[in-house]
């Protein structure tokens, strides 16, 4: 079987955008400026791979909050790719639109969604994703959806690198699927 089409094989996406402490300045809008993925093998129950991707926004430029925040500068962001070859990018060597794909929460579906539609850029995922907070809330009966940093902490697992860099979230989120999977509470089942 081609290991690109696997459908053992789970994209796990964290985004980072452009942020603001307080109201964003005149025409500036959140903008994606870092795509993390890894790549998890749920019949291995590993990590397989780990990447990740700059953007450069637009319409923002990257505020002295949103570096605190993130670590991204402006000056790291303007070497990315414009935003249209950065999904570009997450369709032909990550497979998105084939793999299943999980976030944590439903906000970096909801931003690809807004900036796809706000730049007429195909939307680069397929139908399969899975709000792993969802999940994770009922395996651990939690009445509360809990912040990834918070669900590593419940999972008993460490916080690896730093929390919102999009790389190292995307791989705190997949070792919080894989706990889950191993526990027998991650969703197989593929969407209808």
């Amino acid at each position: 079987m081609d290991a690109l089409r696997d459908p053992a094989l789970l994209n796990v996406i964290d985004i980072e955008a452009t942020c603001w402490d307080g109201q964003p300045p005149p025409g500036a809008i959140g903008e994606i400026i870092e795509i993390g993925l890894t790549v998890v093998d749920l019949r291995a129950a590993e990590r397989v791979a780990r990447h990740r991707i700059l953007v450069r926004p637009v319409r923002s430029a990257v505020s002295a909050f949103c570096t605190e925040l993130t670590g991204l500068t402006q000056t790291e962001v303007d070497t990315g790719l414009p935003f249209a070859d950065a999904c570009r990018l997450l369709a032909s060597e990550h497979r998105s639109g084939q793999r299943a794909w999980a976030s944590w929460g439903d906000y970096d579906r909801n931003q690809f969604t807004r900036q796809c539609r706000a730049t007429g850029t195909p939307y680069p995922f397929g139908r399969r994703h899975t709000n792993a907070k969802i999940p994770f809330t009922a395996a651990h009966g939690l009445r509360k959806r809990p912040g990834m940093a918070q669900a590593l902490q419940v999972a008993g697992l460490p916080l690896e690198g730093r929390h919102h860099s999009g790389a190292d979230d995307a791989w705190n989120i997949a070792a919080l699927i894989l706990d889950l999977a191993a526990r027998g509470a991650w969703p197989t089942a593929e969407p209808a």
